[in-house]
């Protein structure tokens, strides 16, 4: 098809453009033409009605059937200046954007952005649109690229990109230690040559060994707080630094160095938040077995963020934007009232046939089972185990005991008997099993 003269751009499970290094999203537009000069190639076709975001190194557009196109900002040759016309002013046109784009296959091209709709940010976009080409981001990641490649043969490059959030913070935090280490080892060694020239007192070899022995430590602890997810604690009886350990692994897989935000995303600021709640969620729910509770994805979601927090009620409506925007998760709320997010992929039904299998068990049958019980067979918090087997309460399957210990379920024996004779038992049913387990008691 002519229309695919432009390269496209990989998408995420919630249709949010895939982000490469560096590069962070600058500013949202929504109804958005992408023109080529038809005097010049006539035989190309536009790309019409879709999302365009700018970012540090591209302009990605979105259609609402999740084409996409992307235009590297390094390809750009200059950008046209807009021109201020008596229909522009009386917002009769829709406002126009031109740039010249050195295309990799056809040459040179004049490119028109065309914002479609009623919008005032056709002035604010085309700032944006021009610090960004001005700040040339991919030839900093680039040089930032060759300097790490080239750090192993001495190189000294010493260019840094800012990144927000969470990844800023660890990069900071790393590189202080790594400053503070060395120094320490510079000390240290600079003690042991004033030793040895001057013959110091056996005290001052013992405050070296424990010195030595405090560094050591200090330097075990760094490794296990700044290690990524790959990495295996060498002491896997200190619960405590494996603690420390699995908190920095998530804090490193849920950082978002690009977070939308309402000056940035404007009028589409809930819905592009809500595909990138989506994607960021993967990673919790996986780890939560399949279901988090909504106060907790608020919680890690913030965190994530860094300094760009949100409102309760921004993740509130966020969440329910998921039923149109087609995610792979959405939101839950139970008869209890408590709201969550599960992934659309999890069914009740498997887990009510593990419940089922927990609570025939022999020991379940003569004693039932908690929430804590729950938990650990379906591996999700006890909270959202309760829920479960509230559920499967309403559903028949389970019966409850209620007591100052709190709930205890059990099965529900009621389908098993027979109204006209209680006392005869099925030899093959679950009411023949509960009678072997309490008798067994």
């Amino acid at each position: 098809m002519a229309g695919k003269w432009l390269p496209v751009a990989e998408l995420t499970s919630s249709k949010r453009p895939i982000l490469t290094g560096d590069e962070v999203e600058c500013f949202y537009l929504s109804n958005i033409d992408i023109e080529p000069d038809y005097t010049t190639h006539p035989t190309l076709s536009p790309y019409t009605s879709g999302i365009l975001t700018l970012t540090t190194h591209r302009l990605i557009w979105i259609s609402s059937s999740s084409d996409t196109a992307s235009i590297a900002l390094s390809y750009i040759t200059h950008i046209h200046p807009p021109k201020k016309s008596l229909k522009s002013m009386l917002s009769i046109s829709s406002p126009r954007v031109k740039f010249d784009l050195s295309h990799p296959s056809m040459g040179s091209i004049t490119v028109t952005l065309v914002m479609r709709g009623k919008s005032d940010n056709h002035e604010l976009f085309f700032e944006k649109f021009w610090a960004a080409w001005k700040g040339r981001a991919w030839e900093i990641s680039g040089a930032v690229a060759a300097a790490e490649a080239g750090a192993g043969e001495g190189s000294s490059v010493a260019i840094r990109v800012p990144v927000v959030g969470v990844a800023g913070i660890l990069r900071k935090e790393q590189e202080m230690w790594e400053s503070t280490d060395k120094t320490l080892q510079d000390a240290f060694q600079d003690l042991n040559a004033l030793m040895f020239d001057f013959g110091l007192t056996p005290e001052y070899w013992v405050f070296q060994s424990k010195a030595r022995e405090m560094v050591k430590l200090a330097e075990r602890m760094r490794q296990k707080l700044l290690a990524g997810p790959t990495s295996q604690s060498s002491n896997a009886s200190d619960e405590e630094m494996s603690s420390k350990e699995d908190v920095q692994e998530l804090l490193l897989s849920v950082g978002i160095i690009s977070p939308v935000t309402k000056e940035s995303a404007g009028a589409l600021y809930h819905q592009q938040l809500s595909r990138q709640l989506a994607d960021f969620a993967r990673v919790p729910l996986e780890r939560a077995g399949g279901m988090i509770n909504l106060i907790d994805v608020y919680c890690l979601f913030n965190r994530a963020r860094g300094t760009e927090l949100i409102s309760p009620d921004d993740l509130l409506q966020a969440c329910t934007l998921w039923e149109k925007l087609d995610v792979p998760i959405m939101l839950r709320k139970f008869d209890s009232g408590v709201m969550v997010i599960q992934s659309k992929s999890q069914s009740d039904d498997e887990v009510f046939g593990r419940i089922r299998t927990l609570v025939l068990k022999p020991e379940a049958l003569r004693a039932g089972i908690s929430a804590s019980d729950a938990a650990m067979t379906l591996e999700i918090a006890p909270a959202m185990a309760k829920e479960h087997l509230l559920a499967a309460e309403s559903k028949g399957l389970l019966c409850r005991d209620t007591s100052p210990d709190g709930f205890r379920f059990f099965v529900n024996l009621f389908p098993e008997i027979n109204l006209d004779d209680m006392y005869l038992v099925n030899e093959s049913g679950i009411y023949a099993s509960w009678v072997s387990a309490v008798g067994a008691s």
